[in-house]
C-alpha cells in the first residue's frame, strides 16, 4: 500500500497569538515552503486545516542591514503589507527558535522596516515608523486629506480618516463600539471605488485622551480579536487631530496595547504581548 503522505513534504510551523489574532509561524530559513493561494487557504481553514487570520512566514536576507525578511499572508492568499501583531508573534518566534540571540531586530517588511524589541514577560515593543497620511498616491484613487474624508453611505455622508501604517487604514470615530453596526459600514466601504486595493478599516470610540476602545474588520479577513496596525492607526489619527494623548491604551477585543507617539517627524511605538501556542507539522 502506498503511504498517503509519501509525495508529501513535512513542514513544521508554530501556533501563535498576539491578543487572540491568530498565526500559523513558518521558518522558511531552515526548510523551504513556497506559499501559494491554495495552500494557503486550505490552511487556514479553521475546520479542516490549522485555522489562521494570517500566516507569517521568516526568510533570509540579503542585506546585511536587516536580520529577516517579514512576510504577511491573509487567510485568503492575499500578501499584504503589515500586521503589527503578527511583527510581536515573529520577534518572539525567532527567539524562540534560536534564530538569533539578539534581544533587538531589525526586519524587512513588504513596504518598510520594523524594529522588533523582547521586554519582560514576552512583552514586545515594535518601532512601527512614522504613520503616512498622504498615502492616496500608494492606496487611493482619489486624493483625499486624512483630517475631512467623506464618503457616500446608505445614503448617507460618513466622515472618517485614512492613514498607512506600512498597510492602509480607514479609522471612524463611533459613540460606541458596541453598538456600532462595524460589518454592515465594513462590507459598504470595502464596495467603495475610492479604496482600490482594499482597506482596513477601525472603529474608535474614546474614552477619554489617554485610553480608546476599538473594533477593527481587517482587509480581506473580517473583524478579528485585535489588529495592532489598526491600533496604531486609530492612535495616531487621534494624535494628530489633537484628541489623544501622546501615549494611549487601546482596548481591543481580545486584549490591551499600548501606543507611543510624539508626532509629526516620529516614530510611532506599539507595545503588547505575544504568545505561543503550539509547534507541530503538516504534509502539504
Amino acid at each position: 500500500m502506498i503511504s498517503h503522505y509519501k509525495y508529501k513534504k513535512k513542514v513544521y510551523f508554530s501556533k501563535m497569538h498576539g491578543l487572540k489574532n491568530d498565526f500559523m509561524v513558518i521558518d522558511c530559513i531552515n526548510q523551504n515552503f513556497c506559499p501559494s493561494s491554495l495552500i494557503i487557504k486550505e490552511l487556514s481553514n479553521r475546520y479542516t486545516g490549522i485555522g489562521f487570520d494570517q500566516l507569517l512566514i521568516v526568510e533570509k536576507t540579503e542585506n546585511p542591514l536587516y536580520d529577516f525578511n517579514y512576510r504577511i499572508f491573509n487567510s485568503n492568499g492575499n500578501e499584504v503589507e503589515q500586521c503589527g501583531n503578527g511583527a510581536r508573534c515573529f520577534g518572539l518566534f525567532v527567539i524562540l527558535k534560536k534564530l538569533t540571540n539578539k534581544k533587538r531586530i531589525l526586519v524587512k517588511t513588504k513596504t518598510r522596516s520594523l524594529i522588533i524589541e523582547l521586554m519582560s514577560n514576552n512583552m514586545i515593543k515594535v518601532n512601527m515608523k512614522e504613520p503616512n497620511f498622504q498615502i492616496h498616491n500608494l492606496y487611493l484613487s482619489e486624493n483625499v486629506e486624512y483630517k475631512n474624508f467623506s464618503i457616500k453611505l446608505l445614503n448617507k455622508s460618513l466622515i472618517c480618516s485614512i492613514v498607512s501604517i506600512g498597510n492602509p487604514h480607514c479609522v471612524i470615530k463611533v459613540q460606541s463600539i458596541n453598538n456600532a453596526p462595524v460589518n454592515i459600514i465594513s462590507h459598504q466601504i470595502k464596495k467603495n471605488k475610492v479604496f482600490s486595493h482594499g482597506i482596513n478599516i477601525g472603529f474608535m470610540e474614546i474614552i477619554n485622551k489617554n485610553y480608546i476602545k476599538l473594533r477593527v474588520h481587517e482587509r480581506d479577513v473580517g473583524e478579528t480579536q485585535s489588529c495592532g496596525s489598526g491600533a496604531c492607526a486609530a492612535v495616531s489619527i487621534g494624535i494628530a487631530q489633537n484628541i489623544l494623548s501622546n501615549i494611549v491604551e487601546v482596548d481591543l477585543l481580545g486584549g490591551k496595547l499600548i501606543i507611543e507617539w510624539e508626532g509629526f517627524g516620529q516614530p510611532l511605538y506599539m507595545t503588547g504581548p505575544a504568545e505561543h501556542v503550539y509547534d507541530g507539522y503538516i504534509y502539504i
